[in-house]
């Protein structure tokens, strides 16, 4: 399982995707879920990935071949003149990439299917940012629907959808993440550190500041146990439940 997310702010982008593919006593790899691609002074691209392993690794395997080998180059992600011509290309090789496998394996495609988050700024127009579903088709993000979650969604969705404010500054939003990231964590082994991030500033066209969060990282810590003390203060907080009777109390 996985859990990414790639939220818009007025400053820009930010990406988080956890790294864990596998989860068991004996058992837990890692991989890369987190891939960019950035022409200095013309555009920047990030994708984040979640699903089957082999869909999305072939998926991204295309998609890079095609921005070095001169007869793929068209359509190439990085020739492609605006961010949503981006998400089309993206969006037909990954349900290329899921036809292609079904065909020659299980008849159900539903075993191969992933879903990708894409986002980025290409020269003469905003960052832009889009979820795309396996069927080939995408939304876009706007003001009702800032962020997008893909993989294991529902434990740190609470958090974002309460904390979330489009002014909110680059290291507020790390912030804000680690603990969306943390409730997931601990509310399902199939998550896990290291958490890779990635921050592009808007209208900067360079690749984003990116950085790793390894499970004994101390600022991940501190963000941990923090909001669990936080938690448990407002808790007591609260005004107590008072319709029971005698006998319950």
């Amino acid at each position: 399982m996985t859990y990414a997310v790639g939220m818009r702010l007025n400053r820009g982008l930010v990406f988080m995707s956890d790294t864990r593919t596998n989860a068991g006593v004996d058992n837990v790899s890692t991989f890369n879920k987190m891939f960019s691609w950035t022409v200095e002074g013309e555009r920047s691209i990030t994708l984040l990935t979640a699903g089957n392993l082999a869909t999305t690794q072939a998926t991204i395997s295309l998609l890079e071949e095609r921005t070095k080998v001169p007869e793929e180059r068209t359509p190439s992600i990085l020739e492609a003149p605006t961010m949503f011509q981006v998400a089309q290309l993206v969006a037909e090789t990954l349900n290329s990439v899921i036809e292609q496998h079904a065909k020659s394996g299980q008849q159900a495609d539903s075993a191969f299917h992933a879903t990708m988050v894409l986002g980025g700024q290409i020269k003469g127009g905003p960052s832009r940012l889009f979820l795309i579903y396996p069927e080939g088709n995408f939304i876009e993000a706007g003001d009702e629907t800032p962020f997008f979650q893909i993989g294991e969604t529902k434990y740190g969705r609470p958090i974002l959808v309460r904390a979330y404010d489009p002014e909110m500054s680059f290291p507020e939003t790390v912030k804000l993440l680690l603990v969306s990231f943390d409730s997931t964590i601990k509310a399902n082994l199939s998550v896990g550190a290291p958490l890779d991030l990635l921050l592009y500033n808007e209208d900067s066209f360079e690749a984003g500041k990116r950085s790793r969060f390894e499970a004994d990282d101390d600022y991940f810590r501190t963000v941990s146990e923090g909001w669990g003390d936080a938690l448990k203060s407002a808790l007591s907080k609260l005004p107590e439940y008072t319709n029971v009777g005698e006998q319950d109390i």
